[in-house]
């Protein structure tokens, strides 16, 4: 946590809009279509690396360019797309009559489709798949971090042929390192050196987390320009998910600097977080072929798997060290004496922990210290400062006089602090100090020395990337993730011991942290369970692939379908989670607008979290297999999904594909067949039965009653009316709908993600605001048909707003995490609460409430309709 200091300040490339340039690398060509595949935009080097007789003029149907067969095939790998963030791969596709084969990069964004395009080579072109396996053997039994990336450096460089290989790890200031390397002998290290932030920007950074591979082919090469460079409006032509995007000058003259003329990234993600980078560099240009970059993005997803367990391992080490921290603690205040009086006690038990020179403690207004520390009057000086920072989990400095000036009083002495809050009253804290440590930090180059430039010309980076040393006085050693992650714990310790717990909380804390143990221990188990599942559909699916491209179609749908249940199970604490869910997160990627194709009818049931996975791939495997060859393979076939009950209450799912072509029974079963015939009744012990009949794939299975519950809560009427996938009432009746809603929020995440629910709805104008003066602005200028009011707003109160609303007689809902408001809906006229955190079920609730409201308004200004 960095909360002391002030927002840094953008540098010049973080200014640089790096994902609107309107220009590709030379080697590949791009087209940008409409939904009619009319082109809109073109690289200027189409006709060149297509073979094209002319430029394809703006306006040009794809049609009168390729051949029927082509299109064809891109449309199908439209179809395949999991959403705007994704690219679908395509090898050696043959795009004109009399043209050779090219490898391309399909994507979709801003209702546009984007086509990239590279020649195909015949002679590089194999089955890269098999190189996988045999590298990733090689890392799972590497249990330490720095070792596992060193052996990821080495096997990526054998297989991808690069001059220097590095793996590049982000520290908390957004600094880098170079963590392991491998590279030709006479290259000089770059092993241990520190980057600092400006050299990858933040935006740089956010592109990496949704496109993770960027390769330069010539650092030298001219970029081919797009025309034109604008789309309709005079907007930036955004370039996020293009393969070819030309690069930032900016980044173009730091790899000269740096002597280098190729290079290849792939971005190492952790929890949706960019936790580091795989730099690949060559000192003369170097094109690697689009399918060998494919296998390398894949080795990098796996080995961000790998390197997860890893991680996950060392934390399970750091919570055994605080549950031993934490009992030590417990044990030697149990007599119940004051912490301040046992300042002394405590340095001593954090002795071998976490490294310190001395210990404060700040309890109810009194001060207590131990060693090195400042004195009460010379923290009495920053107290009021750290007031003002309002800590509420442990925060680290090396210099906390940067921070707040009045701390230099005693930096010679304690220069470094860990804060760690121990109650719930501002200011109460167990502070560890640490003395000022004169320090050299190895810099690839001194960072300080880009050129400098006049207003308006392009920053210049530096020239020399030697190993440069800088001395830093001032200010202690630097805390590491252990020792904050045992901070955490302690702070949760000390919790306890300051709230004075009785007896039996006392034995209710023992049975929790007895749970808290099992649950870890579960979690770890079931962690390694979801690796070793990926293991093993890796290396079932290669069976079922014919090539790299479908191999990574393959196994990212089923990875996909895990994810997805995965998060049905966690939205639901680890609960059973409702079977619904399965189907319409799966529908929507292949019938999308065509809803009325599936129907699913029949009781709303959930499933336990043990069996839900289970399902999961049985039904993805279901849906991709009548994607392809059945029943949705067309524009006529449908799918209708019939849930009921047996006799002995288990659970029956009855799968009939009708109105498709043909059926023919296949010739061998596959993983995925497997999967949907023996998955059920191997895992759950229950039945799967298929029949190939001509008019359409039907399926039957039997899940016992002991993984099934009933969902109360969304009980289904069983029909069987063929009205498409369980969509939300709301999307069903679409009479009195608001037309203008208002969001009062002050987390901007939460009230755009407000926004796109209330849209999703049919909402037609959405205002946000987040500040009293601002609502009652907005609801003068236009009365809104619903308001949407989080109760409270950072200091201010929303009770103006509510009133103002309740005189204009606007129905509005209360966001809030507060369960005592309940008791005072009535009194305030809303019409609801919505519980914090909220998602989008919770928004159709708000809605539907106002359409009842609508339908009686009678009730409006009256008794409240509780979503």
């Amino acid at each position: 946590m960095n909360a002391l200091t002030t927002a840094r300040e953008l540098t010049e490339c973080d200014r640089e809009p790096i994902h609107q340039i309107a220009a590709v690398q030379p080697y590949g060509a791009f087209l940008q279509l409409d939904s009619d595949w009319t082109v809109r935009h073109r690289s200027l080097n189409c006709a060149d690396v297509l073979g094209l007789a002319q430029l394809p003029a703006i306006g040009t149907n794809l049609k009168a360019i390729f051949q029927a067969a082509a299109i064809d095939t891109f449309r199908a790998a439209l179809v395949r797309l999991a959403g705007e963030s994704e690219v679908e791969r395509l090898f050696g596709v043959q795009v004109t009559d009399d043209g050779g084969l090219y490898d391309c990069a399909v994507h979709a964004i801003e209702g546009s489709i984007v086509l990239e395009f590279e020649p195909h080579d015949s002679g590089e072109f194999v089955n890269h798949v098999s190189l996988i396996a045999p590298m990733l053997a090689q890392l799972e039994s590497i249990k330490d971090t720095e070792a596992l990336c060193a052996k990821a450096a080495t096997l990526l460089r054998e297989m991808l042929g690069y001059d220097r290989v590095m793996v590049y790890r982000f520290h908390a200031d957004d600094s880098g390192e170079v963590i392991a390397e491998d590279a030709r002998d006479d290259l000089e290290p770059f092993l241990g050196l520190r980057y600092p932030q400006a050299d990858i920007p933040q935006q740089a950074r956010d592109l990496f987390r949704i496109n993770r591979v960027r390769m330069i082919a010539d650092v030298a090469a001219e970029p081919a320009t797009i025309e034109p460079p604008v789309a309709f409006g005079n907007r930036p032509l955004d370039m996020s998910l293009s393969v070819l995007r030309a690069s930032s000058p900016i980044h173009l003259k730091y790899l000269e600097n740096m002597g280098v003329e190729a290079s290849l990234t792939l971005a190492l993600v952790r929890n949706n977080k960019l936790w580091g980078l795989i730099a690949c560099h060559h000192m003369e240009p170097r094109l690697l072929s689009f399918s060998l970059r494919t296998v390398a993005e894949t080795f990098s997803q796996m080995f961000s798997l790998i390197l997860d367990r890893v991680l996950i391992d060392r934390s399970e080490q750091l919570r055994s060290r605080g549950r031993e921290l934490h009992g030590r603690l417990m044990l030697n205040l149990a007599e119940g004496a004051s912490l301040g009086e046992n300042v002394k006690m405590v340095a001593e038990t954090l002795d071998g922990l976490v490294a310190h020179d001395g210990l404060s403690v700040t309890v109810g207004g009194q001060f207590t210290s131990h060693g090195m520390a400042p004195s009460e009057k010379e923290f009495l000086a920053i107290a009021p400062e750290l007031a003002k920072a309002e800590l509420h989990e442990a925060y680290a400095t090396t210099s906390l006089a940067l921070e707040i000036p009045a701390a230099s009083a005693f930096e010679q002495r304690a220069a470094g602090a860990l804060f760690i809050p121990i109650s719930r009253q501002p200011g109460d804290h167990l502070i560890l100090w640490r003395q000022p440590l004169a320090q050299k930090v190895r810099w690839a180059g001194d960072p300080s020395k880009a050129k400098a430039t006049a207003p308006g010309e392009r920053l210049q980076p530096r020239e020399s990337f030697a190993a440069w040393e800088q001395t830093v006085e001032g200010r202690s050693e630097a805390w590491s993730e252990d020792d904050l992650h045992i901070a955490e714990g302690l702070r949760v310790t000390m919790l306890e011991v300051i709230l004075r717990m009785s007896e039996e909380v006392a034995r209710e804390r023992s049975r929790a942290q007895e749970q808290q143990s099992l649950l870890i221990a579960e979690l770890n188990h079931r962690v390694r369970n979801i690796l070793n599942l990926i293991r093993g559909l890796v290396s079932q699916s290669k069976h079922d692939a014919l090539d790299i491209e479908d191999f990574a179609s393959i196994i990212g749908g089923r990875i996909a379908a895990l994810a997805s249940a995965h998060d049905n199970i966690t939205q639901e604490n680890w609960a059973p989670a409702p079977l619904n869910k399965l189907f319409e997160s799966e529908i929507e990627a292949y019938v999308r607008g065509s809803e009325h194709r599936f129907s699913l009818v029949g009781e709303e049931v959930l499933i336990a979290p043990e069996a839900y996975t289970v399902l999961a791939l049985v039904v993805h495997e279901l849906m991709t297999n009548s994607a392809k060859y059945g029943s949705l393979c067309d524009r006529s076939g449908s799918v209708h999904v019939t849930i009921s009950r047996t006799a002995s209450d288990d659970l029956s799912i009855a799968w009939r594909e009708r109105g498709g072509p043909p059926v023919r029974s296949p010739t061998r079963r596959g993983f995925g067949s497997t999967i949907i015939e023996k998955s059920i009744p191997f895992e759950l012990k229950g039945q799967a039965e298929l029949r190939f009949l001509l008019a359409g794939l039907e399926a039957d299975f039997i899940v016992p009653q002991r993984y099934v519950t009933a969902d109360q809560a969304n009980t289904r009427a069983a029909q069987a009316k063929g009205d498409g996938v369980s969509l939300p009432s709301v999307a069903r009746e679409a009479d009195h709908l608001p037309r203008h809603a208002l969001v009062v929020e002050d987390s901007m995440i939460i009230a755009l993600d407000t926004e796109e629910s209330l849209k999703r709805l049919g909402v037609g104008l959405v205002e946000i605001v987040s500040s009293v003066s601002g609502a009652l602005a907005a609801i003068k200028a236009h009365r809104p048909d619903i308001a949407i009011v989080d109760f409270n707003l950072g200091p201010e109160s929303s009770t103006e707003i509510i009133a103002e609303l309740a005189r204009l007689n606007v129905p509005f809902a209360l966001a809030t995490g507060y369960t005592e408001l309940d008791e005072e809906i009535g009194e305030l006229g809303a019409m609801g609460v919505v519980r914090k955190p909220y998602g989008q079920s919770e928004i159709e609730d708000v809605i539907e409430t106002y359409q009842t409201l609508m339908r009686n308004p009678g009730l409006v200004g009256g008794k409240p309709v509780s979503p």
